[in-house]
């Protein structure tokens, strides 16, 4: 086959009108021409860092929606599935991955679990690392969250970062705010990449020491507009990413958008493009085209160089979407799942506090993984604290999926919830249930309706519930994206008409419980200072 249009060369920084010749998925061809197309064909876009699992899709229905966006791969870290379920998640996920045109690039998770401070699934331990590392599916050592470990050298921690470097796979790294001597430890135990960063110091910081930022547009987390100013001095060193992509967000748009956005602020077109091709390729030595001669043909074609509209996404030399619809049909997906949760009573919801007690408040931040913290009095004794509505201070709670032991009961401030209270399987990393709600009857009746269906997100209130089931894992579903869409939606704009203000007060949520991301969190062992990095208790 072949196609022509005006052919931009991202790798030797030109554009020029030509035509594609493409026999058996390789480009054999490239023939320049003295004529002016309609249409461009440029390099497929590549995510370089996306957790497929916070689509809430399996891999195969992740895939039917991204070549939309004009997506011909990803790198992509399971971390979630697998601190639910191990190498066995790890495997699901390249399994129905391989069902799909889409090029999908696993890593081995390097924290499973995340922390000892909570209850995790299962276990990835040095010697696991060492047999996945070995292995042609596995393309690089997944974001070491655990920076304190490498810092400190932790000798498991090091034996991971060396069992990469041995078979000369890159390491993704995981360090927000770090800085100083610190970080210079970290880059220099093998850390080659960050999607943390807040800040245009922090990230040059970084790019000296030789770690590549990527920059992050996702459902929750927000920094593009703090740091797209990179591309201008550091283009070579940055790659963009979504990290985590809801599934109504990813209706709308993928890494395309980010594309958009970096083009809007007329940065060098071909910087922009290496951002989410050549360099992610480069750095991951991944197989996919760059519109060269010889290589494999992953291109799309767009209307414009502004726009982007995707006419045609095109994986191995085949049109896996025509501008209308995307051309294969998803495979079945089999649940897979690890969930052990009995429902609870309401008395495992009761929190007794005493007067002139200060109680810690996390205190959630819209558009951001990190929270604050600050005091709260106690007014008068109580057998059960339940929430100050008036002050938006409301009962969060986080319970083991893999056992049953006891609620762990914190407060927060920042949802603004007025009425109701939701529950969610979704909760980083470990993936427990994590529930804030304005009363106990409703946090009862959310958390024991997500329990019945072993995993989803749960809304409910004195007079409504609704759940999305998510029976693969607790984290995502086999149903299409419109269903995963229309009731994520559902969910979430009963809790914004319920009194939240938050953008995504569901990843917000979720990101709760993440024992790495300062200040204070609350997992299923306790009230955790991140800063300390230890338990503490939550009155003062």
């Amino acid at each position: 086959m072949k196609i022509s249009g005006n052919i931009v060369d991202v790798k030797n920084r030109e554009i020029f009108a030509g035509t594609v010749y493409i026999e058996n998925g390789k480009i054999q061809k490239i023939k320049k021409e003295d004529k002016t197309y309609a249409q461009y064909i440029l390099p497929g876009f590549i995510n370089s860092h996306v957790h497929i699992e916070s689509s809430m899709l399996a891999p195969a229905s992740f895939a039917h929606i991204a070549v939309k966006h004009g997506t011909v791969a990803t790198v992509s870290d399971p971390h979630e599935i697998a601190n639910v379920l191990g190498i066995a998640g790890i495997n699901y996920m390249i399994d129905s991955a391989a069902k799909t045109p889409l090029k999908i690039f696993f890593g081995a998770p390097s924290c499973v679990p995340a922390t000892t401070f909570e209850t995790a699934g299962a276990n990835i331990n040095s010697d696991d690392i060492a047999q996945l590392m070995q292995r042609d599916d596995i393309w690089y050592l997944s974001e070491m969250m655990n920076f304190p470990a490498v810092i400190f050298n932790d000798k498991e921690v090091h034996k991971k970062l060396q069992n990469a470097q041995k078979y000369q796979k890159p390491i993704d790294g995981h360090a927000p705010f770090l800085r100083g001597k610190d970080l210079e430890k970290y880059a220099d135990a093998g850390i080659t990449t960050d999607h943390e960063c807040v800040s245009i110091e922090e990230a040059e910081e970084k790019i000296a020491l030789g770690i590549k930022v990527q920059i992050r547009e996702g459902s929750a987390a927000k920094n593009f507009e703090a740091l797209h100013p990179l591309l201008a001095k550091h283009s070579d060193m940055i790659m963009l990413c979504t990290d985590d992509s809801h599934p109504n967000d990813l209706q709308k748009g993928f890494i395309n958008e980010l594309v958009k956005k970096a083009i809007a602020y007329n940065y060098d077109l071909f910087n922009v493009l290496r951002t989410v091709s050549y360099n992610v390729i480069e750095h991951y030595n991944l197989p996919v085209g760059l519109l060269q001669e010889g290589d494999s043909a992953d291109f799309i074609v767009t209307k414009d160089l502004k726009s982007f509209d995707i006419l045609s996404t095109y994986i191995n030399g085949k049109c896996v979407f025509d501008g209308t619809q995307t051309l294969f049909t998803i495979p079945k997906a089999k649940p897979i799942n690890n969930f052990k949760r009995e429902k609870i009573k309401a008395d495992a919801l009761r929190l007794s506090l005493k007067k002139e007690k200060q109680i810690k408040i996390i205190k959630a931040i819209d558009g951001d993984l990190t929270t604050d913290t600050f005091f709260y009095q106690i007014e008068k004794d109580t057998e059960n604290f339940e929430a100050d509505i008036k002050k938006d201070i409301l009962k969060i709670v986080v319970l083991s999926r893999y056992d049953n032991n006891p609620v762990q009961i914190a407060y927060i401030n920042g949802f603004g919830m007025q009425t109701g209270a939701f529950a969610s399987s979704i909760a980083h990393d470990s993936h427990n249930i994590i529930a804030v709600g304005t009363n106990d009857a409703d946090l009862l009746k959310a958390i024991n309706l997500l329990i019945e269906n072993k995993g989803g997100i749960a809304y409910a209130n004195a007079i409504d519930k609704e759940i999305l089931p998510l029976e693969i894992a607790g984290l995502m579903t086999t149903n299409t994206v419109e269903y995963v869409a229309e009731r994520y939606e559902s969910i979430s704009n009963k809790i914004q008409k319920a009194g939240s203000k938050l953008k995504a007060p569901l990843m917000t949520a979720a990101f709760m419980s993440l024992l790495v991301i300062p200040k204070l969190k609350l997992g299923d062992k306790g009230l955790f200072d991140v800063e300390k990095f230890a338990f503490t208790n939550l009155t003062n």
